[in-house]
Protein backbone atom coordinates (compact mmCIF):
# COMPACT_ATOMS: atom_id res chain seq x y z
CA UNK A 1 0.00 0.00 0.00
CA UNK A 2 0.92 3.64 -0.69
CA UNK A 3 1.80 5.93 2.57
CA UNK A 4 -1.13 7.83 3.57
CA UNK A 5 -1.10 11.43 4.66
CA UNK A 6 -3.69 12.08 7.58
CA UNK A 7 -4.54 15.81 7.05
CA UNK A 8 -5.48 16.84 10.73
CA UNK A 9 -7.97 20.04 10.61
CA UNK A 10 -10.77 21.53 12.69
CA UNK A 11 -13.75 22.50 11.86
CA UNK A 12 -14.65 26.50 10.64
CA UNK A 13 -15.99 27.38 13.86
CA UNK A 14 -15.95 30.82 14.70
CA UNK A 15 -14.33 31.06 18.10
CA UNK A 16 -12.58 27.52 17.66
CA UNK A 17 -9.99 28.34 15.47
CA UNK A 18 -7.05 30.62 14.77
CA UNK A 19 -8.14 32.28 17.99
CA UNK A 20 -4.39 33.99 18.29
CA UNK A 21 -5.27 35.80 15.50
CA UNK A 22 -8.02 37.77 17.58
CA UNK A 23 -8.53 41.20 17.67
CA UNK A 24 -6.86 41.57 14.55
CA UNK A 25 -9.25 39.40 13.01
CA UNK A 26 -12.42 38.49 14.44
CA UNK A 27 -13.81 35.02 14.75
CA UNK A 28 -15.72 34.94 11.59
CA UNK A 29 -12.43 36.15 9.76
CA UNK A 30 -10.34 33.72 11.82
CA UNK A 31 -12.85 30.99 10.19
CA UNK A 32 -13.07 31.91 7.12
CA UNK A 33 -8.83 31.95 6.92
CA UNK A 34 -8.88 28.55 8.22
CA UNK A 35 -11.26 27.55 5.74
CA UNK A 36 -8.82 28.67 3.36
CA UNK A 37 -5.71 27.30 4.54
CA UNK A 38 -7.23 23.96 4.87
CA UNK A 39 -8.31 24.20 1.12
CA UNK A 40 -4.83 25.11 -0.01
CA UNK A 41 -3.12 22.43 1.95
CA UNK A 42 -5.56 19.76 0.36
CA UNK A 43 -4.84 22.05 -2.65
CA UNK A 44 -1.51 21.48 -2.55
CA UNK A 45 -1.29 17.71 -1.72
CA UNK A 46 -2.53 17.34 -5.35
CA UNK A 47 1.06 17.76 -6.09
CA UNK A 48 1.64 13.79 -5.10
CA UNK A 49 0.25 12.83 -8.04
CA UNK A 50 -1.21 9.84 -6.56
CA UNK A 51 1.49 8.86 -5.28
CA UNK A 52 0.50 9.19 -1.92
CA UNK A 53 -3.25 8.62 -0.45
CA UNK A 54 -4.77 11.35 1.43
CA UNK A 55 -7.48 11.44 4.28
CA UNK A 56 -9.31 14.44 5.96
CA UNK A 57 -9.49 13.71 9.82
CA UNK A 58 -11.88 16.71 11.32
CA UNK A 59 -12.56 17.00 14.67
CA UNK A 60 -16.02 17.38 13.89
CA UNK A 61 -18.48 16.68 11.20
CA UNK A 62 -18.52 19.26 8.68
CA UNK A 63 -19.32 19.82 5.33
CA UNK A 64 -16.64 22.05 4.01
CA UNK A 65 -14.01 20.97 1.40
CA UNK A 66 -16.37 18.35 -0.15
CA UNK A 67 -14.64 19.80 -3.81
CA UNK A 68 -11.79 17.50 -2.53
CA UNK A 69 -12.30 13.55 -3.27
CA UNK A 70 -10.36 12.45 -0.07
CA UNK A 71 -11.75 10.13 2.37
CA UNK A 72 -13.08 12.04 5.62
CA UNK A 73 -12.99 10.50 9.13
CA UNK A 74 -13.32 12.00 12.78
CA UNK A 75 -10.53 12.21 14.96
CA UNK A 76 -11.04 10.61 18.06
CA UNK A 77 -9.61 10.56 21.74
CA UNK A 78 -8.43 13.77 24.29
CA UNK A 79 -5.33 15.54 23.72
CA UNK A 80 -4.03 15.79 20.04
CA UNK A 81 -1.51 13.27 20.82
CA UNK A 82 -3.30 10.71 21.79
CA UNK A 83 -6.06 11.43 18.78
CA UNK A 84 -2.93 11.41 16.63
CA UNK A 85 -1.60 8.27 17.63
CA UNK A 86 -5.31 6.56 17.55
CA UNK A 87 -5.28 7.91 13.68
CA UNK A 88 -1.56 6.44 13.20
CA UNK A 89 -2.18 3.58 14.89
CA UNK A 90 -5.22 2.54 12.57
CA UNK A 91 -3.93 3.39 9.62
CA UNK A 92 -1.09 0.72 10.56
CA UNK A 93 -3.96 -2.02 11.40
CA UNK A 94 -4.89 -1.57 7.78
CA UNK A 95 -1.71 -2.37 6.11
CA UNK A 96 -0.15 1.00 5.96
CA UNK A 97 4.01 0.90 6.54
CA UNK A 98 4.66 4.30 6.16
CA UNK A 99 2.00 7.45 8.03
CA UNK A 100 2.06 10.23 8.31
CA UNK A 101 -0.26 13.25 9.87
CA UNK A 102 0.01 17.26 8.68
CA UNK A 103 -1.43 19.88 9.95
CA UNK A 104 -3.44 22.89 8.37
CA UNK A 105 -1.72 25.84 9.72
CA UNK A 106 0.97 25.85 6.99
CA UNK A 107 -0.82 26.73 3.83
CA UNK A 108 2.87 27.81 2.22
CA UNK A 109 4.78 24.84 2.88
CA UNK A 110 6.51 23.49 -0.21
CA UNK A 111 5.74 19.67 -0.97
CA UNK A 112 9.11 19.02 -1.29
CA UNK A 113 9.69 19.53 1.94
CA UNK A 114 6.64 16.69 2.64
CA UNK A 115 8.52 14.10 0.11
CA UNK A 116 11.72 14.72 2.08
CA UNK A 117 10.16 13.78 5.50
CA UNK A 118 8.55 10.63 2.98
CA UNK A 119 11.78 9.79 2.27
CA UNK A 120 13.89 9.91 5.73
CA UNK A 121 14.66 6.44 6.81
CA UNK A 122 14.24 6.98 10.78
CA UNK A 123 11.15 5.24 12.69
CA UNK A 124 10.00 8.75 13.44
CA UNK A 125 10.56 12.18 11.41
CA UNK A 126 9.34 15.98 12.44
CA UNK A 127 8.32 18.94 10.44
CA UNK A 128 9.85 21.26 13.09
CA UNK A 129 7.81 24.89 12.59
CA UNK A 130 10.27 27.67 14.04
CA UNK A 131 7.88 28.28 16.95
CA UNK A 132 9.06 25.00 18.82
CA UNK A 133 6.46 22.62 17.02
CA UNK A 134 6.00 20.31 14.02
CA UNK A 135 4.01 20.87 10.67
CA UNK A 136 3.74 17.16 10.14
CA UNK A 137 4.98 13.81 11.73
CA UNK A 138 6.11 10.53 9.90
CA UNK A 139 6.03 7.41 11.31
CA UNK A 140 7.75 4.18 10.07
CA UNK A 141 6.89 2.65 12.96
CA UNK A 142 4.86 3.25 16.30
CA UNK A 143 4.75 2.55 19.88
CA UNK A 144 2.51 3.40 22.45
CA UNK A 145 3.15 6.41 24.72
CA UNK A 146 5.28 8.30 22.19
CA UNK A 147 3.25 10.92 23.27
CA UNK A 148 3.06 10.86 26.80
CA UNK A 149 4.16 13.96 28.83
CA UNK A 150 3.91 16.29 25.51
CA UNK A 151 2.75 19.74 25.89
CA UNK A 152 1.12 21.09 23.13
CA UNK A 153 1.33 24.34 21.87
CA UNK A 154 4.87 25.02 23.36
CA UNK A 155 8.20 26.19 22.50
CA UNK A 156 9.02 22.85 23.98
CA UNK A 157 6.57 20.65 21.80
CA UNK A 158 8.78 19.07 19.46
CA UNK A 159 11.84 18.59 22.04
CA UNK A 160 9.44 16.63 24.08
CA UNK A 161 7.97 14.82 21.42
CA UNK A 162 11.67 13.88 20.33
CA UNK A 163 12.51 12.95 24.18
CA UNK A 164 9.57 10.63 24.02
CA UNK A 165 9.74 8.62 20.34
CA UNK A 166 13.57 8.13 21.64
CA UNK A 167 12.27 7.07 25.37
CA UNK A 168 9.81 4.44 23.19
CA UNK A 169 13.04 2.88 21.54
CA UNK A 170 12.62 4.36 17.86
CA UNK A 171 15.04 5.97 16.06
CA UNK A 172 13.83 9.93 15.36
CA UNK A 173 15.08 12.90 12.67
CA UNK A 174 14.19 16.77 11.66
CA UNK A 175 13.24 17.09 8.29
CA UNK A 176 13.33 20.89 6.72
CA UNK A 177 11.77 23.48 8.75
CA UNK A 178 8.81 25.94 8.11
CA UNK A 179 6.84 28.22 9.89
CA UNK A 180 3.05 28.05 11.05
CA UNK A 181 0.47 31.07 10.54
CA UNK A 182 -0.94 31.75 13.99
CA UNK A 183 0.01 35.31 15.20
CA UNK A 184 -0.91 38.27 13.85
CA UNK A 185 2.94 38.96 13.24
CA UNK A 186 2.83 35.92 10.85
CA UNK A 187 0.00 37.56 8.67
CA UNK A 188 2.89 39.42 7.46
CA UNK A 189 4.53 36.75 5.73
CA UNK A 190 0.87 35.93 4.09
CA UNK A 191 1.03 39.44 2.17
CA UNK A 192 4.86 39.98 1.40
CA UNK A 193 5.32 36.07 0.40
CA UNK A 194 4.02 34.18 -1.83
CA UNK A 195 0.87 32.67 -1.43
CA UNK A 196 -1.82 29.42 -2.52
CA UNK A 197 -5.02 30.28 -4.24
CA UNK A 198 -7.33 30.09 -1.62
CA UNK A 199 -5.88 32.24 0.87
CA UNK A 200 -4.46 35.10 -1.53
CA UNK A 201 -8.02 35.19 -2.56
CA UNK A 202 -8.59 35.62 1.11
CA UNK A 203 -6.61 38.10 1.50
CA UNK A 204 -7.37 40.06 -1.62
CA UNK A 205 -11.20 39.89 -0.78
CA UNK A 206 -10.39 41.69 3.30
CA UNK A 207 -8.23 44.25 1.87
CA UNK A 208 -5.12 42.62 3.03
CA UNK A 209 -3.66 42.78 -0.18
CA UNK A 210 -3.92 45.29 -2.66
CA UNK A 211 -3.21 45.04 -7.13
CA UNK A 212 -0.90 47.29 -7.76
CA UNK A 213 -2.20 50.10 -9.94
CA UNK A 214 -1.45 49.70 -14.05
CA UNK A 215 1.78 51.37 -15.40
CA UNK A 216 1.13 54.39 -16.89
CA UNK A 217 1.40 54.78 -20.69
Amino acid sequence: MPPVILVFAKAPVPGRVKTRLQPVLSPEECAELHRSFVGDVLEGLQGFNGEVDLELHLDQAFDDWREFDVPRELQSGGDLGERMWNAAQNAFSKGRTQVMILGSDAPTLPIEHLKQLLDSSADVAFGPTEDGGYYAVMFRRLKPAVFDGVEWSTESTLEQSMTGVRKAGLSAELGPGWYDIDSPADLVRLVVETTPPRTRAWLKANHFLVDPPADSI
